[in-house]
């Protein structure tokens, strides 16, 4: 049994919940302990998960001793999180009702208590700490509920029950933070109802209607779900990360954002402490070429279009034609700044908001961005005549620009370099243009394009190919390995039973493997600017799977894959790292990582495919 005292929560001990707009994230101790309104990038409500004492939470659990497990009402992203006691059984079930394709500040976040055998008592604790806890809050209670509220925000609880009960509970008010205490016996139903931007008081909202919310959410998810076309050996799995990934898409922009969550430490007690509540242009290419393969059309779309307009405000400017992040409006205001009053996840320190790498130039980024957009060309979203005006402006900047250093794809802070993987995705760029080019008969520079092209491809050939490691490397002059570069083979730059690409995942097998793990690079050998380590990068951990099941090696393939599948947490969700503990560690859960899954386990399921029938 766990007792009910107030601890800090593990990052993979919770489960994601939202309404398409924004998240929330819920323990399995029953706390919402991350929770920003209205929107993904908005200051937070709730934020224990960073510091327990001043960030704020809304927690609803047994009053005594108790167990906890967390599921998923199957097919949704509705949360269950169930508590046993020595007199009962029970249960609370978060869920956001989703909240349009329009941008609004009329947010509800719903917790249903309930007792399914026995008898069970909730202690009910509501504290939020508005703007990272940075402005003070009232508090106005009535019979029907409570309204917090700053000059800023207001939130709304309304009390969920039925008429004979004679007062929703037992009330204290501590400090303007409420705490109720909820007797339930085997079959009462009651709960709450936050609500932001409410327009009125609160009111009393019956069982019936409570439920009634909880069945439209649950409709909602499945009908959604119901247009995956992924029939291959780990479905639930693949439906699971694409739910994620849609709990993480802002539905008026489509932008993806990295993760729901700010400043949870790569290394716990360390600086790298990064704000991924952005869209990277990286991430939302990403997603249309692993959405596009489970059938979700739709959402593939909506990304493009979210690409398409980057690239048109962006053309001729200075610094080239994108930049590497947005919000999810696809505003470019990402200043970075500490929230020196808080301690940080298990004192990861400093908590920063706002994210510095915004004007980083990296070069990959067109690649990712043009190989997504082939992709989704050849899959029936073909590109109209702006669009492709728009690309061959972007192309013909890369054409002038491509041969200088960078930052990378990992932002480093360490001084720009020749990374091979920005002049990789650089070749990656210029193949996709020509392609539709000839595939559409438009108008193009193809022969600058197409000497662009084979002169990285020389390039890499001659200087990102290291002789004495037997291995393409970080950079040029360097002898680093890189994880990003096991892209080479997928992207096609390379075949994948090319003798120079054999050695090349040799030599990261024994320098950046650990059993199924994969580190992105060794900081210590080539210095990024930042101190401190890292855990092993659950992204590259999936393209290493990826990479293996291309070359031939599937059935190492298949093991990493599964091993990497013991590391999700409880309800399948991952973060960006895994510790050398085990434990996630990073920001949660990781857009990038599940975007990765999905296409390994598609790539793998191929290549088992064949196996089986060669044999």
């Amino acid at each position: 049994m766990r007792e009910a005292a107030m601890t800090e929560a593990a990052i993979a001990d919770h489960g994601l919940i939202g309404d398409l707009q924004t998240a929330a994230l819920v323990s399995t101790d029953g706390s919402v302990d991350w929770f920003c309104c209205p929107r993904f990038d908005s200051p937070s409500v709730f934020g224990a998960l960073l510091d327990d004492e001043r960030g704020g939470h809304f927690r609803i659990r047994p009053h005594h001793d108790y167990a906890s497990r967390q599921m998923y009402f199957p097919d949704t992203a509705i949360l269950i999180t169930r508590f046993t006691t020595e007199a009962g059984m029970g249960e609370v079930v978060d869920f956001m009702p989703p909240a349009g394709s329009v941008a609004t500040g009329n947010h509800q976040l719903a917790r249903m208590v309930r007792c399914i055998r026995g008898e069970m008592t909730f202690e009910v604790d509501v504290a939020p700490r508005f703007d990272y806890g940075r402005r003070a809050h009232t508090l106005d209670l009535s019979a029907s509920g409570a309204v917090f509220g700053t000059d800023a925000l207001t939130l709304t609880m309304h009390a969920v029950r039925e008429p004979a009960d004679e007062r929703l509970a037992t009330v204290r008010v501590e400090e303007n933070d409420l705490h109720l205490t909820i007797p339930l016996t085997a079959g009462q139903v009651r709960g709450v109802v936050l609500e932001s931007d409410a327009g009125g008081p609160p009111r009393e909202i019956r069982v019936a209607e409570f439920e009634r919310m909880f069945h439209e959410t649950a409709a909602y998810w499945r009908t959604w779900l119901h247009r995956c076309t992924y029939t291959g050996r780990w479905r639930e799995t693949l439906q699971r990360s694409a739910i994620t990934l849609k709990l993480m898409t802002y539905a008026p922009s489509g932008g993806l954002v990295a993760a729901p969550t700010t400043g949870l430490p790569e290394q716990v007690g360390g600086e790298r402490n990064w704000d991924y509540r952005y869209t990277w242009v990286r991430d939302a290419s990403f997603s249309v070429y692993a959405l596009l393969r489970l059938g979700f059309t739709e959402e593939a779309a909506q990304f493009s279009r979210w690409m398409r307009d980057r690239v048109s405000e962006r053309v001729g400017g200075e610094g080239g034609p994108l930049n590497i992040m947005y919000r999810v409006d696809g505003s470019s205001d990402l200043k970075e700044e500490s929230l020196e009053h808080w301690s940080g996840y298990r004192g990861s320190r400093p908590v920063r908001i706002g994210n510095g790498a915004a004007d980083q130039l990296q070069l990959d980024i067109y690649g990712e961005a043009l190989d997504s957009i082939y992709f989704a060309d050849r899959r029936g979203l073909e590109v109209g005549h702006r669009g492709w005006t728009e690309i061959r402006e972007l192309l013909d900047w890369l054409a002038a620009h491509w041969d200088q250093p960078e930052e990378g794809i990992w932002e480093t802070r360490g001084g720009r370099q020749d990374f091979t993987y920005g002049r990789l995705m650089s070749w990656v760029a210029f193949d996709r243009g020509i392609r539709m080019a000839a595939t559409h008969g438009r108008p193009a520079a193809v022969a600058a394009w197409t000497q662009a092209r084979d002169a990285i491809y020389d390039q890499i050939m001659e200087k990102g190919w290291n002789r004495d490691r037997g291995a393409f490397v970080q950079h040029y002059g360097s002898p680093v390995l890189d994880s990003s570069l096991l892209r080479m083979s997928s992207v096609g730059f390379i075949a994948p039973h090319d003798p120079m690409w054999a050695s090349t995942l040799r030599a990261m097998d024994s320098e950046l493997v650990t059993d199924s793990l994969v580190y992105r690079y060794d900081p210590e050998a080539s210095p990024d600017g930042l101190l401190g380590s890292e855990g092993t990068f659950s992204l590259c951990s999936f393209m290493y799977v990826d990479a293996l099941a291309r070359a031939g090696r599937v059935e190492d393939a298949r093991l990493a894959f599964e091993k990497m599948l013991t590391y999700a947490n409880h309800v399948g969700l991952f973060s960006e790292e895994i510790a050398l503990s085990g434990e996630q560690i990073g920001n949660f859960p990781q857009a990038f990582t599940h975007l990765a899954l999905i296409d390994a386990a598609i790539t793998l399921d191929a290549e088992l495919d064949r196996a089986n029938a060669r044999r």
